[in-house]
C-alpha cells in the first residue's frame, strides 16, 4: 500500500491539487482505510458519512443504493458499468461510466485498481502497471472511463474497482470472468449406426459469450457442405442455465458404409473434437449393445422376462410330479 499511496499522492501533486497538504495526507489515509476494509468486506463502499455501508452484489457489480448517492455530485451509472465475461485471449473491455463530473478532471480522479492485490492499474487516462497488457482509454467530453486488458488469462478474473477520487472515496465493483470455450460432441468417441438410418451427430461449443463465427463439420478430413442433399449442417445459439452455448447439428440421411470414419468439428473459437461413426449392416458387436438404443433394451428385457416365465413353469411342473 505505501507505493500505492505515492503514485497518488504523486499524480495529485503533478496535476497542480488546490488541496492542502493535509488534506491530501487525509485522503491518502482514507484511501488506504478503505482499501483494507473492502479486503475485509468486499461487499462494501464508503458513503457520503465516511462510514462503510454493506450493499447488496447484483449482476451490475457492487455499489450504493440510490439513496446514498448525492445525485449533485459524481456518481456511478451502474446500467452502464457492468459484469463481464470475457473470451481467453481476447481483449476485455470494463466500462466504468461516471455521471456529473463535468469539468472537473483536474481536480477528481477516476482509478481502475485491481482488487485481489490492491494494485493500482490506472488514474486518469494514465497507466500505473508495468504489465503492457492494461490501458487505460477515456475520450474527452466522455463520461466512461475504460479499462483495456489484452490477451487476458485466467489469473485475470476476479473484482476490479473503478475509484473517484472524492473525499471519501466513491467505489464501484466490477467482476471479470475470463473463460474459455470447450467443444464437446455428443456421443463421442464412437457411434454405432444401422445402415439406412439418419446419422445425427450434435457439436455443443460450452463457454461461448460470443457465437463463434463459423463451426465446420469435415469427414475423413474432408468438409462437408452446409446444404448437402442428404441432410447438411445447421447451427443455432442456446443460453442455458450453465451460461451460453453454440450447438451445431449434422444430419445424414440414409447411412452407407461409405459414410463411416471420422467426423470432426471445427468451430472458430474453440478447439475441434471428433467422433467415429460406424455404420453397420445387421451386425451388432459389444459396443453397440453396451451403447444399444432403447427399444433394442427393451426388446432384450422382453426375451429375458419370456425365459425367466418359462423356467419357472418347467420348476413349477416338476415339483408337482415328483
Amino acid at each position: 500500500m505505501k507505493f500505492y499511496d505515492y503514485i497518488l499522492s504523486l499524480f495529485v501533486a503533478v496535476q497542480g491539487s488546490h488541496r492542502d497538504s493535509s488534506k491530501q495526507s487525509k485522503d491518502l489515509s482514507a484511501l488506504s482505510a478503505t482499501s483494507s476494509n473492502l479486503n475485509n468486506n468486499p461487499n462494501s463502499v464508503v458513503a457520503n458519512s465516511g462510514s462503510i455501508k454493506n450493499v447488496a452484489t447484483t449482476a451490475a457489480g457492487t455499489t450504493a443504493s440510490d439513496s446514498d448517492v448525492n445525485r449533485s455530485g459524481p456518481y456511478f451509472d451502474v446500467a452502464a458499468s457492468k459484469n463481464v465475461t470475457a473470451l481467453l485471449g481476447k481483449t476485455a473491455y470494463l466500462n466504468c461510466r461516471v455521471k456529473n463530473l463535468g469539468n472537473k478532471t483536474m481536480l477528481l480522479q477516476v482509478s481502475w485498481v485491481r482488487h485481489r492485490d490492491i494494485h493500482l492499474l490506472t488514474v486518469g487516462r494514465y497507466t500505473y502497471t508495468s504489465d503492457q497488457r492494461f490501458k487505460s482509454i477515456h475520450h474527452p467530453h466522455s463520461e466512461d472511463w475504460m479499462l483495456q486488458i489484452k490477451y487476458p488469462q485466467h489469473r485475470d478474473s476476479g473484482i476490479y474497482e473503478c475509484q473517484i477520487s472524492t473525499t471519501p472515496h466513491m467505489s464501484h465493483f466490477i467482476h471479470l470472468n475470463v473463460v474459455e470455450p470447450s467443444t464437446e460432441i455428443i456421443g463421442a468417441p464412437d457411434l454405432y449406426i444401422e445402415s439406412g438410418s439418419t446419422i445425427n451427430l450434435t457439436c455443443v461449443v460450452h463457454n461461448s459469450p460470443e457465437p463463434p463465427a463459423f463451426i465446420f463439420w469435415n469427414h475423413n478430413n474432408a468438409i462437408i457442405s452446409y446444404d448437402s442433399p442428404r441432410g447438411g449442417v445447421s447451427v443455432r445459439q442456446v443460453i442455458t442455465e450453465k451460461g451460453e452455448t453454440s450447438t451445431s447439428f449434422l444430419l445424414i440421411q440414409n447411412a452407407r458404409p461409405s459414410d463411416s470414419g471420422q467426423y470432426q468439428c471445427n468451430p472458430s473459437n474453440a478447439k475441434s473434437r471428433s467422433v467415429t461413426v460406424h455404420v453397420l449392416n445387421g451386425e451388432f458387436p459389444a459396443a453397440m449393445q453396451r451403447g444399444a438404443p432403447c427399444h433394442q433394451i427393451a426388446s432384450q428385457h422382453h426375451y429375458l422376462f419370456i425365459c425367466i416365465s418359462v423356467l419357472l413353469s418347467t420348476l413349477y411342473f416338476l415339483n408337482i410330479f415328483t
